[in-house]
Formats: C-alpha cells, structure tokens, sequence
C-alpha cells in the first residue's frame, strides 16, 4: 500500500492562501461583468412591469431647428444660472444630439480652446451617451432643471486665501446652484416623470483668458547694409524682376533690385 509523506504545514497555508486570492479575484472579475450586465441602477424603484413594444416613428429625427446660445452677461450668477439650464435642458426629440448640446457650453466655457478637452469630459458626464440617447428618444424623453436657490459657497474664501499669487484669474469667482432636474418621457402610452436635486457650481473668471495670437511667419534674414531704407533708387520705372547693378548699399558690384513699394533692397527678387 503507498503512503503518502504528511504536508509541510507552511506549504498547505500557501496553496490555501494561493486557492482564495484566485477565488477573491474570480468573484471581483464576476461582479464586474455584472455590473457591466446590468448597467447602471434605474433611480426609480421598477415593478415587474412588461417592457413595452416599442413602435418607432415614421420620422424619428425632425429636423432640427437652432439651439439657443448662451448670452454674455456681467452678472456672475445670472451666467451660471443660464449655463446650468442649459446644461441640463435636452430633448431626444429636437433632432440634436449630445454633442450639439454640449458645443454650446463649450463655446462660452473656455473660448480660448486651451482647457476645451478637460471641459468637453466633463460636460459629456452629464448628458446621456449617443446609445443610451438612441434609447431615450424611443420615449421622447426630455429634461430641464428648475433652481431653487445659488449662492457663493462659504469654501471659496478658504481658496480664495489659500491660492498662490497668479494662480486663479483676476476676478474668478465661484457660483453654486441648487435645484430640481425634472425629467419626462412616454411609457405605455403613458408620460411619467422623476425628479432629483442637483447641486451643481460654477467657476467664473471676470475676464476670459485671450487667445493668444498666431506667430507671423518669420521674415528672410538680410544683411544690414541690405536691411536699411533706401531712398535712391537708379529710376522708379525700372521693374522689380529687373536686375539693377548698383555700389550704393555694397563695397562690391551685387546683382539686386530696387522696389519702390517698399523702398529697400533686396537680393536677387522683391
């Protein structure tokens, strides 16, 4: 009969460690793909109703007309108030996408373009993907938000105080906003609505940053005695292509042109 030599006690708590981090990581793996299954949580508490037979529309996508813009103002609260609207105001049934909704905030958030992917990303986390708006617009659903209060947080001093010289804008300032998104849609023949708070707050500069300007292309170098300002020319009528032999601006004969419109020399072509 073989007989089998007793375990080394370290090495069966080693392969019992090895044997449930493997089941720790099998289970975390699991409930990642259920969560992917599943997708997010609804926010309303569902009962085993059906999911309807949806019919889509002869012409699911109208076309649209022009999303409305957002206005300058002075007001500090008055623009954050108009850029939360707006932020959360769509309709699946405007014929626009998110990226549509999204291009306008973009526009007055950061015209100068240097911080517009950061912004893009944020915006883009509060509105629905284009699938999950393809979903939506199956049950016209709409949204808007409707505030209830905005005020200057009591932290923006903290920041205020605690901000190195230069590192926030001249005139920043911060808003937070408070209110109710309402959203509505067609469920069975039936509009049903849900409604959450949102607090939502905006950083405003007084003064947006200004482009800077593009570099100008760089001009030929020339030599000094060719730079300077010539008001000598050997004769007006002489064209520019025109090779001109000349000792005025060299200590040597240079084959050079003379042009009137700028009234300097230049090598070989104007």
């Amino acid at each position: 009969m073989k007989t089998t030599a007793p375990e080394d006690p370290r090495t069966r708590a080693r392969r019992i460690a090895l044997i449930a981090g493997g089941l720790a990581a099998l289970l975390l793996v699991a409930t990642g793909l259920y969560g992917l299954i599943l997708g997010p949580e609804p926010p309303e508490d569902t009962t085993s109703v059906p999911r309807p037979v949806v019919t889509s529309p002869a012409d699911p996508s109208p076309t649209p007309g022009d999303l409305a813009t957002i206005p300058a103002s002075e007001d500090p609260e008055e623009f954050a108030r108009t850029v939360v609207e707006t932020l959360f105001a769509w309709d699946t049934a405007s014929g626009f996408m998110p990226l549509d909704y999204s291009a306008i905030i973009l526009d007055v958030g950061d015209p100068s373009g240097t911080e517009q992917a950061g912004l893009a990303s944020d915006v883009a986390a509060y509105l629905p993907s284009s699938e999950a708006w393809s979903d939506l617009r199956q049950y016209a659903t709409h949204q808007h938000l409707s505030i209830t209060t905005a005020y200057v947080p009591d932290a923006w001093d903290d920041a205020l105080a605690q901000a190195q010289p230069g590192q926030l804008p001249e005139g920043a300032t911060a808003i937070t906003i408070e209110g109710t998104r309402h959203r509505a849609g067609v469920w069975n023949g039936e509009e049903v609505t849900s409604e959450h708070a949102v607090s939502f707050t905006i950083f405003r500069s007084a003064h947006p940053p200004t482009p800077t300007p593009p570099t100008p292309p760089a001009r030929p170098r020339r030599r000094a005695r060719e730079a300077v300002m010539w008001r000598g020319c050997p004769s007006w009528t002489t064209p520019c292509g025109e090779p001109v032999w000349s000792r005025s601006c060299s200590s040597s004969p240079s084959r050079s042109c003379c042009c009137p419109r700028c009234w300097a020399w230049s090598v070989s072509r104007c």
